[in-house]
């Protein structure tokens, strides 16, 4: 059953990565609706080790970008351009005191909510793990005691990646039109019922 336009389906399907952004701000209630939607996905053994800073200051949007490294293997055809940066940021800290070691679950999870929940509202996403965690604390002002998990960039697209069916290489590229074609495997190569 679908709600609005939408089902979760169709939005998990549509998701890719979005690394080129329009210059319009994310609303700061959106972005806060993001964070509720992360803080109330699930949590092993309902720990909830998660805390996040929400960045929408043009000043210190300007010091996390440099600590971000973006498209691998198209680099530097994948980074965003010059006017095309991330509108805003949503910054993934784990408290060490709640949990030291398998929060990545807990990090998957909240991550998923507010990508959807994003792309709900017509907001593209790019979830970061390549990251200089040092910068980071340094610019964020982060405690000791967590440890930054990875960010997540948000903006309006300004770019409509394609996911192709994927052959013999994982690599996603660019076409002539600079368009991003992103490599999946087929649902029949993933799926087995029953037994393996």
């Amino acid at each position: 059953m679908c709600q609005d336009d939408k089902c979760v389906y169709d939005l998990a399907v549509e998701r890719r990565t979005i690394r080129r952004f329009k210059p319009e701000p994310v609303p700061r209630e959106l972005l806060e609706q993001l964070v509720n939607a992360a803080r109330l996905a699930p949590s092993a053994a309902n720990v909830q080790p998660l805390e996040f800073i929400v960045v929408d200051d043009a000043r210190v949007k300007a010091e996390v970008f440099p600590a971000l490294k973006w498209a691998a293997y198209i680099a530097p055809a994948g980074d965003p351009r010059s006017g095309e940066e991330p509108a805003a940021y949503v910054v993934t800290l784990v408290n060490s005191k709640l949990r030291e070691k398998m929060f990545e679950y807990d990090v998957g999870a909240a991550m998923q909510n507010m990508i959807l929940t994003a792309l709900a509202e017509g907001v593209g996403a790019c979830w970061l793990l390549s990251i200089d965690r040092d910068k980071l604390r340094a610019v964020l002002g982060v405690h000791e005691g967590f440890r930054i998990d990875s960010v997540l960039a948000l903006g309006y697209p300004a770019e409509e990646p394609a996911a192709e069916v994927m052959g013999e290489s994982c690599r996603y590229w660019k076409d002539e039109a600079g368009r991003l074609h992103v490599p999946k495997r087929a649902l029949a190569a993933v799926v087995h019922i029953n037994r393996f």
